[in-house]
């Protein structure tokens, strides 16, 4: 998928239900029902700017709930936002209730600061008081939405401005969603036998959750390998040089062997369509071909809205692509290493290539040697990498697992500390071989992992900057994964 498609709005599909009864009430100076009615649609919409909204009209009949039905669905929005206008008969939401297809319900109730009326003995404020019976509405749809039944609908009821900002959260989860369902994994190219709590089965993730998954051939990856030019490693290699120091310790020809290895994975993403590139980075296979690991992060993946993991961790993979989709921002994939409780604080980094491309934290990288592969009979043993002080700052860590044929989303909050503000040591790059950072969590760091030991994970976990708690909730209650919020 193109890193078009995957920056673009959040596509709702706008569902606006109100009374046929009451349409051609009118009062003499402020117009009828259905005049207000469309000031009113006019004003929501102008609330709605972050989204691409698919609007079909008004709902008053069973025809214009057909109608938004076949509207919504060739439009493929991403979700629905549904909201009474009034009071309204519900046979058309009926309608719309059972015969839409799965799309995820934003189902919303609007509470006004205070009513335009004093009392109802004139004309015009009882037609502003029919109009403003929206609370009516929602609780008589309410009932429907357990009746029919009905999955995937979140009600939210709050001021417009708090709906709104609960719609934006709600818009970026179901985004990612919809994105989900279009993307492609390429899994290079077995499951990791070293680690089977990793292993996702396939058919149910494709048919639950949307990625589609790819093997990728070892073979090819030796022939783009070996079709690689030397104008293209000589400029990525001058590229990674030029940007940041290299170890004197690192032999020049290790280092192009790394280029190749890393640049050829960048070609077959793009060659496959791969907006998840999962990499079997610890398979015998990978050593015979390339001669070692692939150490560096090629831009391309940043550029095009795409993931690249080790350790053929497909769920792992996921939630450092969903954790891109959502934010657009450097996402790095960690495993927690050890606890050190006098501080409060966890070691988490990983081995082979992370994400090192923050034009703000360049000084955080250095080129060095691979030293646990340096001893080995491989082409390129100790072939150097990016180690890279994952960059500080509050981040949000989450991982995705299964468990039985259900999803489980696991997410906390912790804080990565700069080197200044470490308290084991100030020295920046403190674990070989592994792009790191020291972590402290917001929750206390024990209690943090003995529930997660209680819930059940495995060691991967993708983070990024700030706060994304709420919009990886409201995609867990879409996808239906198990969240938990630690």
């Amino acid at each position: 998928m193109n890193a078009t498609l995957k920056n673009r709005k959040p596509k709702a599909g706008i569902l606006l239900i109100a009374s046929p009864r009451f349409k051609n009430l009118s009062g003499p100076k402020r117009g009828t029902y259905g005049e207000r009615k469309e000031k009113a649609v006019r004003d929501i919409l102008a609330t709605m700017d972050f989204l691409d909204p698919v609007y079909p009209g008004i709902v008053y009949e069973r025809e214009d709930a057909e109608r938004a039905i076949r509207c919504f669905f060739d439009g493929k929005v991403d979700f629905i936002y549904a909201e009474f206008l009034s009071w309204s008969e519900d046979f058309a939401w009926i309608r719309f209730l059972r015969d839409c297809p799965q799309i995820p319900i934003f189902f919303a109730n609007v509470a006004k600061p205070r009513m335009s009326f004093e009392t109802t003995l004139d004309e015009d404020d009882f037609v502003d008081y029919l109009c403003a019976g929206t609370l009516v509405g929602s609780l008589e749809g309410s009932g429907s939405i357990r009746r029919v039944p009905r999955e995937g609908v979140t009600t939210v009821l709050g001021t417009r401005e708090e709906v709104t900002d609960r719609l934006k959260v709600y818009a970026r989860a179901a985004r990612v969603r919809a994105l989900l369902r279009e993307s492609n994994v390429g899994l290079m190219a077995n499951m990791n036998e070293a680690m089977w709590s990793t292993y996702i089965d396939n058919y149910d993730l494709f048919t639950r959750l949307g990625p589609e998954i790819h093997y990728l051939p070892y073979s090819d990856y030796g022939t783009e390998i070996e079709a690689l030019t030397d104008d293209e490693v000589r400029a990525y290699a001058d590229d990674l040089t030029a940007r940041y120091k290299m170890m004197d310790d690192v032999g020049y020809d290790k280092f192009i062997g790394c280029v190749k290895a890393s640049l050829a994975i960048q070609k077959m993403a793009e060659k496959n369509d791969i907006d998840c590139y999962v990499y079997n980075d610890i398979d015998q296979a990978t050593f015979r071909t390339a001669g070692c690991r692939a150490g560096f992060y090629p831009q391309w993946f940043n550029d095009n809205v795409s993931v690249l993991v080790p350790e053929a961790d497909i769920g792992a993979g996921l939630a450092t692509y969903i954790l891109k989709l959502l934010t657009g921002r450097h996402v790095n994939f960690i495993e927690p290493f050890h606890i050190e409780d006098d501080f409060g604080t966890f070691a988490g980094g990983h081995a082979g290539p992370n994400d090192h491309n923050d034009p703000a934290w360049q000084d955080n990288v250095v080129i060095a040697r691979d030293v646990r592969f340096a001893k080995t009979s491989w082409k390129y043993a100790g072939a150097p990498f990016a180690w890279y002080r994952i960059s500080p700052g509050l981040k949000t860590v989450a991982g995705l697992y299964e468990e039985g044929g259900r999803y489980k989303l696991i997410t906390f909050l912790a804080e990565s500390l700069d080197a200044s503000q470490t308290p084991q040591s100030q020295i920046k790059h403190l674990l070989a071989t592994y792009s790191h950072t020291i972590f402290r969590p917001v929750r206390p760091v024990k209690e943090l992992f003995e529930e997660i030991l209680r819930i059940g994970a495995t060691q991967h976990y993708a983070i990024v900057d700030g706060d994304w708690t709420a919009e990886l909730a409201d995609l867990a209650a879409i996808c239906g994964f198990e969240f938990h919020s630690l």
